[in-house]
């Protein structure tokens, strides 16, 4: 029997296995978050370009639309699949995919971006279809892992992936001008992203805090899964549902605050001031800080004391690109044999993507610093994601260490 097969008959999936064709196509990680990287850095430059006049975006569809479908349905999606083409392996016991269909899926996800960045050079509603290909792709191809894995409890992932994969056909619909709400198509975008963070992130980020806190000795631990869990996470389901709807209605608020307060009692349960040296694992709970901060925002939003796009903002810069930027950085260290430490570079890295989720909401508070906010905090997007591609891409193109 080979190596590989009793791995999979053990329940293991074996790591570095050999494979022929680029390193960087072995495993899922790999390519998705080095493109996830690059196209952050090059479409918000290409995004400021448009701002200052200095470059025609995307044609008809429109530079403003463009930059907000990119950033959710672009950036965003390439993390996410690279987070579940390696979590699912390992949530099912199953071979990670890998080769030809991996990079046939992430040539998939290349098509959307350059078929959208001049759609009209062969129509809107034909560069609209390539781009919805890609998150029905991954859809199924998790599906199939998760369903051949029995891993029934793993299902709710998959509905936050086919409620991505409704978003950004709507927001296609929507710019190409049938009968859609622009804003509730990002709304329900954002929502299905934040829904994931809670639920992935209330699985990994008390477990990476207890395996830290059992390395050095300490017994502190977070608190473990129990209903007030699964309260808080139907809670904000329940907040971004009627957010998505019906943003401004009485009940959007009370349910924004409500969530808003039980996520933030979630969030001290896993008692991440006890993670302060290690910035690898302070930075997760920072990020999820932005998802309470992004319910309170809702709520806020529906009472009419910040404006939608401050709430958007606090919940993709802050909550969504903060928590993909560390998982990325903890993914690409562990996955390659590297040491799960934060580097100074990666430091910087997450110092950037923090401030940028701290600055961005205020753009639409501040109207008359407006123009000033918009270039700090799109530098400052940039420098994240810039310093990622300069320590991580090397590490995502060499094969994986071995720890001694």
């Amino acid at each position: 029997m080979t190596g590989s097969k009793l791995a999979e008959r053990a329940g293991h999936v074996p790591r570095g296995l050999a494979r022929t064709g680029p390193v960087l196509f072995s495993y899922g990680f790999r390519p998705f978050f080095l493109g996830a990287a690059l196209w952050a850095v090059i479409a918000m430059a290409l995004w400021i370009a448009a701002l200052t006049g200095r470059a025609d975006l995307a044609g008809t569809y429109g530079a403003p639309a463009w930059h907000a479908h990119e950033m959710l349905f672009g950036f965003a999606s390439a993390v996410l699949a690279g987070f579940l083409l390696t979590a699912v392996p390992n949530w099912t016991g199953r071979l990670p995919v890998s080769g030809w269909p991996l990079a046939g899926l992430f040539a998939l996800w290349l098509a959307g971006r350059a078929a959208l960045i001049s759609p009209d050079t062969i129509g809107l509603p034909a560069a609209a279809a390539i781009d919805s290909l890609f998150l029905p792709a991954l859809l199924f191809i998790c599906a199939r892992e998760v369903i051949a894995g029995r891993k029934w409890k793993d299902l709710k992932v998959l509905g936050g992936l086919l409620v991505l994969s409704l978003a950004n056909a709507c927001f296609h619909l929507a710019v190409i001008e049938i009968d859609y709400d622009l804003h509730r198509a990002m709304r329900l975008g954002i929502s299905a992203y934040v829904a994931l963070i809670t639920i992935v992130g209330g699985r990994i980020l008390p477990s990476f805090t207890r395996n830290w806190l059992n390395r050095i000795g300490r017994t502190d631990f977070p608190v473990p899964y129990n209903r007030f869990d699964t309260v808080a996470i139907l809670s904000g389901i329940a907040a971004l549902s009627l957010w998505t709807l019906v943003p401004d209605h009485a009940v959007t608020a009370a349910v924004g605050l409500i969530a808003a307060t039980l996520h933030t009692i979630r969030l001290a349960r896993w008692k991440g001031w006890s993670t302060w040296p290690e910035m690898l694992l302070v930075v997760l709970h920072i990020a999820y800080a932005f998802v309470a901060l992004g319910f309170a925002a809702i709520a806020l939003g529906a009472a009419g004391h910040v404006q939608e796009h401050s709430v958007m903002h606090v919940l993709t810069v802050g909550a969504i690109a903060s928590m993909m930027l560390a998982v990325m950085t903890r993914a690409s260290r562990g996955h390659t044999g590297r040491p799960l430490t934060a580097s100074r570079l990666t430091v910087a890295s997450f110092a950037a993507i923090v401030l940028a989720g701290l600055l961005r909401p205020f753009a639409e508070t501040f109207p008359e610093t407006a123009s000033t906010l918009y270039a700090a905090s799109g530098g400052l997007w940039i420098a994240a994601f810039g310093l990622f591609c300069l320590e991580y891409g090397p590490m995502l193109l060499r094969e994986r260490r071995v720890l001694r």
